[in-house]
């Protein structure tokens, strides 16, 4: 496998500190499933609006999901989700400093078209821009459009990954023609410019915890988006992860997400998750777990965001006051040995206000800017 770089990046965790940034709300219903949550419409301007605070408070990075069909049900759970490149590429030009981190499938989107799209989304954003990967995928999303392959299973699908992830670094990095000649990719005097501004090339970054996505995330990214029952499953995650990719001689972050529900008091804040779990929308959950699955048999065990959405709430979720949310982070984080994480709001505009004045202070007190 050739070997990845792994290049210094305006990170606070750099330097020992912690990366902070959002989830988009890209598409409707956000992260609760209920009819009682906070409608979030997944529009551009709600995003718009979530980004430029975002920026104003100082937040690393946005990222956004690529998302093709929803789970329906009384909440329509994400039947209406933007593009995610066509978003971030938009919302680039209106900010100036925070991280500007874009999906896309490996199975839907030829290399070198991500490559070019990927390097004029570092023009527009000044050098900002990142690429989330997914080569996992969801059957009825991708046989909707007529690209599920059959034959590519679950391993199959990451050494595609792989080869994919090469073409597009060896396009961005290298001058003149690539010719790669892969097992499922292939490039013949094929050019790509220009370049991204970054160099060598933009942040990169996947999740997934199966031992084919943690060595796929080894191999071909900076970060790893890990999750788990509960902070001992992903202390063993995160642990494994970082000591696996030390002893291939490189450096991967790990980050985690969490939804942030605050209020004035811990009491508050336990009434309005009392006032989500009324409106759970079963439906919707039943929709989910058709598509993930239930049992991902090509892992053999329970996807862990299947699991918790039971619950209503489809990421972890830390409820209480300022303090209390900033205590809860900060075990999270030390227990875990994460360099980060990727927060989600039932209304983004509320949250990130309150995140702004008592919460974000403390992390970065803690965690350093």
């Amino acid at each position: 496998m050739p070997a990845i770089s792994s290049p210094v990046f305006d990170l606070p965790s750099e330097n020992g500190g912690k990366d902070f940034g959002i989830f988009m709300p890209i598409a409707n219903g956000g992260w609760i499933l209920s009819t009682t949550a906070p409608k979030i419409d997944g529009s551009y301007d709600y995003n718009r609006r979530a980004a430029l605070l975002a920026e104003e408070i100082g937040l690393d990075f946005i990222m956004s999901m690529a998302k093709f069909r929803g789970y329906g049900g009384a909440n329509r759970q994400w039947d209406v989700a933007l593009d995610s490149t066509v978003l971030m590429s938009a919302l680039a030009a209106q900010t100036k400093r925070v991280k500007i981190w874009t999906t896309f499938q490996t199975l839907l989107h030829n290399p070198a078209v991500v490559a070019k799209m990927i390097a004029t989304l570092d023009q527009v954003s000044n050098g900002r821009a990142g690429l989330n990967v997914v080569p996992g995928a969801f059957r009825d999303e991708f046989a909707q459009m007529g690209v599920w392959p059959e034959t590519l299973g679950h391993d199959a699908r990451y050494d595609y990954a792989s080869e994919w992830m090469e073409a597009i670094r060896r396009l961005w990095e290298e001058d003149g023609e690539v010719t790669l000649d892969g097992t499922y990719v292939k490039l013949d005097r094929c050019i790509s410019e220009p370049k991204p501004l970054q160099k060598p090339r933009p942040f990169i970054v996947a999740a997934g915890q199966s031992e084919k996505g943690m060595e796929f995330a080894i191999h071909n990214t900076d970060a790893l988006f890990i999750g788990g029952r509960d902070d001992a499953e992903m202390r063993t995650i995160s642990r494994r992860a970082k000591e696996k990719a030390r002893a291939a001689g490189r450096r991967l972050r790990t980050y985690a997400m969490a939804i942030i529900v605050q209020g004035e008091t811990d009491a508050e804040a336990d009434a309005m998750m009392d006032v989500f779990r009324d409106g759970f929308d079963a439906e919707g959950f039943r929709n989910m777990l058709r598509a993930y699955g239930v049992i991902d048999a090509e892992i053999g065990k329970e996807n862990a965001m299947t699991a918790r959405a039971r619950t209503g709430f489809m990421a972890p979720h830390i409820a209480g006051s300022a303090e209390t949310i900033v205590r809860r982070i900060e075990q999270v984080i030390d227990d875990t040995d994460l360099d980060g994480l990727m927060l989600i709001f039932p209304d983004y505009e509320d949250g990130l206000k309150k995140l702004a004045r008592n919460v974000l202070p403390a992390l970065r007190a803690r965690y350093g800017a």
